[in-house]
């Protein structure tokens, strides 16, 4: 059996004359799945988020959260015959404009960051691949860090430049890696195993920091082994929930 999305409020009411509530969907998708070696990865999956919005992918372990979430920012190939439209472009055949119009978050082997490296260091090494190549990046200092981090962090403490990675908690971690995605402008971002964050408080910064992301026009896909991260947000309208189906 499947699992079917057909709307993602996810964000705070904006009016009627939002020009999301009639913008064509982030991501639409129509029996999407994934076969590997062993057997199915996820699916069959439906969706259609709305751009603009929070969704939230629960499922146990075994149930492909990550592997789904590589495949809609176009980093993992779906069965042939799956219909996924992610930013207006077909996947996989279009993956590299998707892969540019959007990141991924939160997943091992892919963003980590280099626990013995200072922040300015981690910052400085991101501008540095996204600038021209005779560019020069200096090393930022507090007031550059605070610029990047400041729409990220919210109420948590903007970390220091010359602040170790492994200073950070995990939640400022996590936030630290949004603010160097946001960098290059994405329109779609996905963040994986949000649960995975001890503290409950904390947690909760980085969910009012997706909120964020979302009032500002990005499309925001995450992911939890259960839908109970919700029922702790206390927000008037909460994000779409997707639950996926075990294989």
């Amino acid at each position: 059996m499947g699992a079917t999305m057909t709307a993602a409020p996810g964000r705070a009411e904006t009016g009627d004359d939002d020009p999301r509530e009639t913008a064509p969907p982030a991501v639409r998708a129509s029996g999407l799945r994934l076969d590997g070696s062993r057997g199915r990865v996820y699916g069959p999956v439906d969706l259609e988020i709305a751009p603009g919005t929070v969704t939230l992918l629960t499922g146990r372990s075994g149930s492909g959260k990550t592997s789904l979430l590589l495949t809609l920012v176009g980093r993992m190939r779906p069965n042939r015959g799956s219909d996924l439209v992610v930013l207006g472009r077909r996947l996989p055949a279009r993956a590299a404009g998707v892969q540019r119009r959007s990141a991924a978050v939160g997943i091992h082997g892919l963003d980590d960051l280099d626990e013995e490296v200072t922040v300015a260091a981690a910052l400085r090494e991101r501008e540095a691949w996204l600038a021209p190549w005779y560019s020069v990046v200096r090393t930022p200092d507090d007031e550059h860090v605070a610029r990047v981090c400041a729409g990220v962090f919210g109420r948590n403490e903007v970390p220091r430049a010359r602040q170790l990675i492994h200073e950070l908690d995990e939640a400022a971690n996590l936030q630290l890696r949004l603010a160097l995605a946001l960098l290059s402008s994405p329109e779609l971002v996905v963040v994986d195993d949000i649960d995975a964050l001890h503290d409950t408080d904390g947690r909760r910064l980085v969910w009012e920091s997706l909120r964020t992301l979302s009032e500002r026009g990005v499309t925001v896909i995450t992911a939890a082994a259960s839908a109970g991260e919700l029922s702790r947000l206390g927000w008037d309208t909460l994000p779409g929930h997707v639950a996926l189906p075990t294989p």
